[in-house]
C-alpha cells in the first residue's frame, strides 16, 4: 500500500493476530511505534488475545508489556484492553494482577466485570467472585446473558443454595431466563445443589435446546448416581438427532468410573475410536481417569503416554491417578516432566494434585519444594492452592507450617478451617482446635458437618468431654445442625471414647431412622468398652431391622469376637461375609485375621491372609502381632522382612508388634537394632508403645540400669505404661528398688490403679517382706481399692463357661473338683510341688497349696479335660497374667494327659504341648 492510514495498520494488526500469525502482529505493531503511528485500543486488545495462544511465561510476559505500554500511551481508559488483559492474567493464573488491574480501569462495563469473575473463580477465589458480582449489581451495571451463565455457574461451583435461588431470581426478572446459556447453567447448578427436580422442570420447558443442555442433564443425573438416566437421556439426545459430541461421551466415561461400569467405559472407549474421537484431548482425559479410578493404572498410564499431544488438565489428571493409587513417587515425577515441556503451564489444580502426594511426614521436604514452585508463580494466594497446602502441612504434622499458610492466606473458607481443626485433632489438641472454632465464629464462616466431626474427635477425655464436648452438644443442638446424621454419630462416638457409654447409648436409642452408620457407631463405642456381647447383640438387631450389611459394622463385630475370644462366633461372621462379597475388604479381611490370631488360630488366620502384592499394611502389621502374641519371633522378623522387600512400607504399628516380639523373645540386641532403625530407615518417630517394647525387654531381662537410662532419654514422656511395665519386672526379678521407684511413679499418675498396688504387694511377698504387704493391704481397704478378679473362662459350642478363684457356681462344680484333685494326683507322681513364693504369708503352707489349686484357670483346664474331645485343642482365656503356679501346672498336664492346650492371657498366648510351653517359660 502506497498510503497506509492509522487505520490500516490497526486492521493489518488485528487480523494477524486473529488469524494465529502472532509474531507478524507483533512486528507490525514495532513498526508503527518506529514510525510513529499512534496506537489504538483496538490493535492493542487484538495484541493481548494474541498473548493467550503463546506458553505460559512468553504470554504473561508479553501481556505484562502491552499492559505497561498502554499506561504509557494514555489508553487505559480503553475497556477494550482492559478487559482482554484481564482475560490474559486469569488464564494464566495471575490473580493479583488481574485485581490490581481491574480497579485500575477508570471504566467498567458488563464484559469488564465478567472478565474478572471469571479470573478469580477460575482460579478458585470463588467467594471473592461472588462478591464482585454483588458489587456489579450495587453499581447498577446490567448483566447479560453471559454474566449471568458465569455467576449462575459460580453459585453451582460452591453449591451456596441461598446465592443460588437469589440469582435466579435475578435472571427470571432480567428476561433472560430463555437464553439456552443461562438456563443451561442453570440446569448445572440445580444438579449441584441436588435440586434435580427444578433442573428437569427447566429442561422440559425449555424451547431452544443444545448439545450442551442435553450433556448438563447427563452430568446431573451422574452426579445424583442415577446411572442408568445418563443413558436414558443419551437415548433421548439422539432420537432428537441431536449428535452426542466429546463432552456427551466425556460425561458417560465419568459416569462408568462412578458406577464401577469400566466394562462399559471400555466400550465407550471403542466408540470413540470407531467414531474418530479417540485423538480428541478431554476424552482421553477422561478415560485416563475412569481406568486409573477403576484401579487399572497400567492402562491409565498406556493411554497418557500415547497421546500425540496433551494439555494440563492430561498431565494434572495423571498426577491425580497416581496420588490416588498411592504412587506418590510417579505422581512427583509426572510433575517434573510436565514442567520440562511446553503442554501447558502447571495451574492451581496441578498443584492441588502434586500437594496431595506430600502427605506424609516423611514427604515433607517435596512439599516444601512445590511450596517453592507455588511462591515463584505467585499462585499461593488462589484459595485451592492455599487450602492444599494447609492439607499438606497437617498431614507432614507440621502444624506451625499449616499456621504459617493459614495466617498468609487472603481468603479463607470453611474447607480452610477444616483442615486446620483436623490437623489438630489428628494431634489430639483440643485446645487449639475449639481456638479456631472460635474464631471461625467471629468471622462469620458457617462451620458444617466436617468441622463438628473434627472437633468432636478431639475430645479424648472426661475432662475434655466436660469443657468442650458438652459445650459442642449443646452448640450442634442450637443450630439445629444435630439433625445431620454424621453429627450425631460422631457425638455416639465422643462420648464413648470418653469414657460415657451411657450417654451415648442414650443418643443412638433418640435417633428415629437409624442408619447403617449410627449402629456401626453403636457397635464401635460398645466394642471400645469391652462389652463385646452387647456389641454382637446390636449387630443382629441392626440385621433384623433390615439393615444391609456393611463392611465396618462387620469389622467392629469380628473385632469384637475376637475380644471375647469368641471364635464360633467369629467364624459364623467370616462365613457371612463370605455370603455378603465382603471377604475381599480391606477392613474385614484385617479384621477377620485378627480374630483368628486372638482366638489361637494361626492356621485359620493365614489361610485368610492376601496375596503379598496385594496385601495392605495392616494385614501385615496384624499378621506380625499374630506371631508375636505367640513368641514366634524368627516368623514375626520373616515377615517383616518380607513386607519390606515387596515395598510395603512399616508404620507406628508394624514396629509395635515387631518390638513387642523381640521382648516376648528376650532379643535385646535384636530389639534395640530395630528400634534405633525405626527413624534415619523407615521415617517412622518412636512412640510411646515402642517405648514400653524397649522397657519391657530391659526389665524382662533384669537390665534396670539399662532400662532407668532409656526412661530418661527416650523422646517422649513416660506414662502408666512404662512403669507398670517396669514394676512387673522388678517383682519377677525381685527389684525392691526399682519397683518401689517404679510404684512411685504410677501413682503418681494415678493414686487408684490397682495394678500398682497387686504388682507392688507380689514384689514385696517375693522378697518375704510381709510387713509391708500388711501394709499395702491394710491401705487399699482404707481407700476402699479392691483388686480386679481374676477371671478365666472357655468356650464350647455356644456355651461359654466362666470360672473365679474358688469357684463353684458352675453346674458342673461337683466333677470338675473331682477331676481337679485327680489332676492334683498324677501330677504329684511326676514331681509336681506347688510354687507358694508370692503366696499370702497369713495362712499355712497347705492352705497356700489349696489356694493356688482353686485359680481360675484351673478349674478352666479342669473342666477343659471333661468336655473337649480327645484330639482337640484346650482353649483358656485369662483376663490377667497366668502366675508362675498355673504356668508350670498346665506344662505337666499337657505332658501327663497328652492335651494340647492354649492359654491367652492380655499379654500373649501360651501354647502347651509335651510339657513345653511356646513361650520358653519367658512371659
Amino acid at each position: 500500500m502506497p498510503h497506509r492510514t492509522s487505520s490500516s495498520w490497526y486492521t493489518a494488526v488485528s487480523g494477524c493476530a486473529r488469524c494465529g500469525l502472532e509474531s507478524t502482529a507483533f512486528t507490525l505493531l514495532r513498526v508503527m511505534r518506529e514510525r510513529d503511528v499512534p496506537l489504538s485500543g483496538f490493535a492493542l486488545a487484538s495484541l493481548v488475545t494474541a498473548c493467550e495462544h503463546r506458553g505460559w511465561q512468553e504470554g504473561a510476559a508479553c501481556g505484562a508489556a502491552i499492559h505497561a505500554l498502554t499506561h504509557r500511551a494514555g489508553l487505559m481508559g480503553n475497556v477494550y484492553i482492559g478487559t482482554a488483559l484481564l482475560h490474559l492474567y486469569g488464564s494464566r493464573g495471575l490473580v493479583l494482577n488481574a485485581q490490581r488491574l481491574f480497579w485500575e480501569m477508570p471504566q467498567r462495563n458488563v464484559v469488564s466485570w465478567t472478565a474478572i469473575m471469571v479470573a478469580l473463580s477460575s482460579n478458585g477465589c470463588m467467594e471473592e467472585a461472588l462478591v464482585a458480582y454483588r458489587r456489579m449489581r450495587k453499581e447498577g451495571v446490567m448483566c447479560n446473558a453471559n454474566a449471568l451463565a458465569t455467576v449462575v455457574s459460580l453459585c453451582g461451583a460452591l453449591e451456596d443454595e441461598v446465592a443460588g435461588l437469589q440469582v435466579t431470581a435475578h435472571v427470571v426478572v432480567s428476561g433472560l431466563l430463555t437464553h439456552v446459556s443461562v438456563a443451561n447453567s442453570l440446569i448445572t447448578m440445580f444438579g449441584n445443589l441436588r435440586r434435580v427436580q427444578d433442573a428437569e422442570r427447566l429442561f422440559d420447558r425449555m424451547e431452544e435446546r443444545d448439545r450442551i443442555s442435553w450433556n448438563a442433564m447427563i452430568s446431573m443425573y451422574s452426579h445424583e448416581e442415577v446411572y442408568s438416566k445418563c443413558f436414558i437421556v443419551l437415548s433421548d439426545m439422539r432420537h432428537g438427532e441431536v449428535k452426542p459430541d466429546v463432552t456427551t461421551l466425556c460425561s458417560l466415561v465419568s459416569v462408568c468410573a462412578s458406577s464401577d461400569l469400566v466394562a462399559l467405559g471400555s466400550g465407550i472407549h471403542s466408540l470413540c475410536v470407531s467414531s474418530g474421537l479417540h485423538c480428541s484431548v478431554p476424552l482421553i482425559n477422561a478415560l485416563v481417569n475412569m481406568y486409573s479410578t477403576a484401579g487399572k493404572l497400567d492402562e491409565a498410564e498406556s493411554l497418557f503416554r500415547n497421546m500425540s499431544r496433551r494439555d494440563v488438565i492430561s498431565w494434572n489428571t495423571m498426577i491425580s491417578s497416581y496420588v490416588q493409587s498411592n504412587s506418590c513417587v510417579e505422581a512427583l515425577e509426572t510433575l517434573g516432566q510436565l514442567l520440562q515441556t511446553d503442554e501447558g503451564p502447571p495451574n492451581s489444580m496441578t498443584f492441588s494434585s502434586a500437594l496431595g502426594a506430600c502427605s506424609s511426614p516423611e514427604a515433607l521436604m517435596n512439599g516444601r519444594t512445590i511450596h517453592a514452585m507455588i511462591l515463584q508463580r505467585s499462585l499461593q494466594n488462589v484459595l485451592l492452592i492455599g487450602n492444599s497446602l494447609l492439607t499438606m502441612y497437617s498431614k507432614c504434622n507440621s502444624m506451625e507450617d499449616t499456621e504459617r499458610v493459614f495466617e498468609s492466606m487472603p481468603c479463607y473458607d470453611v474447607v480452610s478451617c477444616n483442615v486446620l481443626t483436623g490437623g489438630y485433632a489428628a494431634l489430639e489438641d483440643v485446645a487449639n482446635a475449639m481456638r479456631v472454632f472460635s474464631w471461625m465464629r467471629g468471622t462469620g464462616i458457617k462451620p458444617n458437618y466436617i468441622t463438628m466431626i473434627n472437633l468432636q474427635g478431639t475430645c479424648k477425655s472426661l475432662g475434655d468431654l466436660h469443657s468442650y464436648g458438652m459445650p459442642l452438644h449443646a452448640y450442634v443442638t442450637q443450630t439445629g445442625l444435630l439433625s445431620d446424621e454424621y453429627i450425631t454419630n460422631s457425638l455416639i462416638t465422643m462420648y464413648a471414647t470418653c469414657g460415657d457409654l451411657e450417654s451415648s447409648t442414650g443418643i443412638f436409642s433418640r435417633i428415629n431412622n437409624k442408619s447403617v452408620i449410627s449402629w456401626n457407631a453403636i457397635i464401635a463405642a460398645n466394642v471400645r468398652h469391652g462389652r463385646g456381647e452387647e456389641a454382637i447383640k446390636l449387630f443382629m438387631d441392626s440385621q433384623h431391622a433390615g439393615n444391609k450389611l456393611d463392611r465396618f459394622c462387620l469389622a467392629e463385630c469380628l473385632s469384637s469376637s475376637a475380644n471375647l475370644a469368641s471364635l464360633e462366633e467369629g467364624m459364623q461372621l467370616h462365613g457371612l461375609s463370605v455370603k455378603n462379597g465382603l471377604d475381599c475388604d480391606s477392613h474385614v479381611v484385617n479384621a477377620t485375621m485378627d480374630m483368628y490370631g486372638k482366638c489361637g488360630k494361626m492356621d485359620c488366620m493365614l489361610k485368610t491372609l492376601p496375596d503379598p502384592a496385594h496385601r495392605p499394611t495392616q494385614c501385615w502389621n496384624t499378621l506380625i502381632s499374630g506371631y508375636a502374641r505367640y513368641g514366634y519371633f524368627k516368623e514375626a522378623e520373616d515377615t517383616f522382612k518380607h513386607m519390606v522387600s515387596v515395598g510395603q512400607k512399616p508404620d507406628y504399628v508394624t514396629f509395635v508388634a515387631l518390638l513387642s516380639a523381640c521382648s516376648h523373645a528376650g532379643l535385646i540386641d535384636k530389639g534395640m537394632d530395630y528400634y534405633n532403625s525405626m527413624a534415619p530407615t523407615f521415617g517412622v518417630s518412636p512412640g510411646i508403645k515402642h517405648c514400653v517394647c524397649i522397657v519391657d525387654l530391659l526389665g524382662r531381662l533384669g537390665k534396670f540400669a539399662e532400662a532407668e537410662k532409656f526412661i530418661d532419654e527416650m523422646p517422649v514422656l513416660p506414662n502408666d505404661l512404662i512403669w507398670r511395665s517396669l514394676l512387673s519386672s522388678s517383682r519377677t526379678h525381685k527389684n525392691l528398688d526399682i519397683g518401689r521407684k517404679a510404684a512411685k511413679n504410677l501413682l503418681e499418675l494415678d493414686p487408684f490403679d490397682d495394678s500398682a498396688y497387686v504388682l507392688l504387694s507380689n514384689l514385696y511377698a517375693t522378697n518375704a517382706r510381709w510387713v509391708d504387704v500388711d501394709k499395702l493391704r491394710s491401705h487399699m481397704k482404707t481407700i476402699k481399692l479392691n483388686k480386679r478378679p481374676a477371671c478365666s473362662w472357655l468356650k464350647l459350642k455356644n456355651e461359654v463357661s466362666t470360672f473365679g478363684i474358688g469357684d463353684r457356681s458352675h453346674m458342673h462344680a461337683e466333677k470338675i473338683y473331682v477331676k481337679l484333685d485327680e489332676i492334683l494326683l498324677k501330677l504329684r507322681e511326676v514331681g509336681y510341688v506347688a510354687d507358694t513364693s508370692s503366696a499370702l504369708h497369713d495362712t499355712d503352707e497347705e492352705q497356700k497349696e489349696h489356694n493356688l489349686w482353686n485359680h481360675s484357670e484351673k478349674l478352666a483346664l479342669a473342666y477343659g479335660l471333661l468336655v473337649v474331645p480327645e484330639g482337640s485343642t484346650i482353649r483358656i482365656f485369662k483376663n490377667l497374667r497366668v502366675c508362675a503356679d498355673c504356668h508350670l501346672v498346665f506344662k505337666l498336664v499337657s505332658m501327663v494327659f497328652h492335651r494340647e492346650i492354649v492359654l491367652r492371657d492380655p499379654y500373649r498366648f501360651h501354647q502347651f504341648k509335651h510339657g513345653s510351653c511356646s513361650c520358653s517359660d519367658f512371659w
